[in-house]
């Protein structure tokens, strides 16, 4: 009965895991095609589409806009969600609940709501088309990752520890610097990667704050699309799903899936 029981679970464990992976390894199979035609099974094996999308100027030029984005995303989010969650985590406060709730605004409202208003909101001050505000908007819809992954490190952390610190003689800043955020560290790397992977995979609000000149690698994605669907997008997902390894890669490295997972 026993075995019966195990030999049913994974089972369903493998079936689950198939039926997730099925569209991943679709694309990774249409992306290696010799035809002009997105097609599964690949008709023949050919490098022929990853050779022209590095070739396209508008792809790698999407390409640097988005890494771009996502750099100033994770620029701003770092100090801004680390400051948060250690004040939210560690000080009671008559504002905080509301102050939490308000932090959960950008959830609740929907992202073509708040990209309709951005795009409002910078262009009535006149930075609109620039490439900066993008990955500072990205960052308002994305911050609450931010602030829940440092949260989750913050509550682990004895609060006794900034007390020893001011007794030997620190100041506040340098209890900060040298106590409190080596021990967030797991959080702060966690949440940076995460704001980094959502900024630039975002496409919705990406879309209102764009244009020719400024357009991201979804919205390239999506333009493209648009007229035909050629291979080349294939390649191009293919290099989502490497960049999603990498981030898994480096959360490993750094902080240890372990350590994230149980912080969930």
């Amino acid at each position: 009965m026993r075995y019966s029981k195990s030999l049913t679970l994974w089972t369903l464990t493998g079936f689950s895991l198939l039926i997730l992976s099925l569209p991943t390894l679709v694309v990774i199979g249409a992306s290696f095609t010799e035809g002009d035609i997105i097609a599964f099974p690949p008709k023949g094996f050919s490098l022929r589409w990853y050779g022209e999308m590095w070739a396209l100027p508008s792809f790698t030029q999407a390409l640097l806009r988005s890494l771009y984005v996502s750099a100033i995303c994770t620029v701003i989010a770092i100090p801004a969600g680390t400051l948060a969650a250690l004040a939210l985590a560690r000080h009671r406060f008559r504002t905080r609940t509301a102050i939490q709730v308000y932090l959960l605004l950008p959830f609740t409202i929907p992202l073509v709501v708040s990209g309709i208003a951005m795009m409002l909101m910078f262009g009535e001050i006149r930075i609109l088309g620039q490439l900066w505000p993008v990955g500072l908007g990205l960052c308002i819809i994305n911050l609450p990752f931010m602030i829940w992954a440092v949260a989750a490190s913050a509550n682990a952390l004895d609060p006794e520890l900034d007390n020893a610190a001011a007794n030997l003689g620190a100041s506040p800043l340098v209890a900060f610097l040298t106590v409190t955020l080596p021990a967030v560290a797991p959080g702060v790397i966690t949440g940076a990667l995460l704001m980094f992977i959502l900024a630039f995979n975002e496409f919705l609000v990406s879309l209102f704050l764009t244009d020719s000149r400024t357009v991201t690698l979804p919205v390239q994605i999506y333009n493209s699309i648009r007229s035909v669907i050629t291979p080349d997008l294939a390649a191009v997902s293919v290099l989502y799903i490497l960049i999603a390894l990498v981030a898994v890669w480096l959360l490993d490295r750094l902080v240890g899936l372990d350590i994230f997972l149980k912080s969930k």
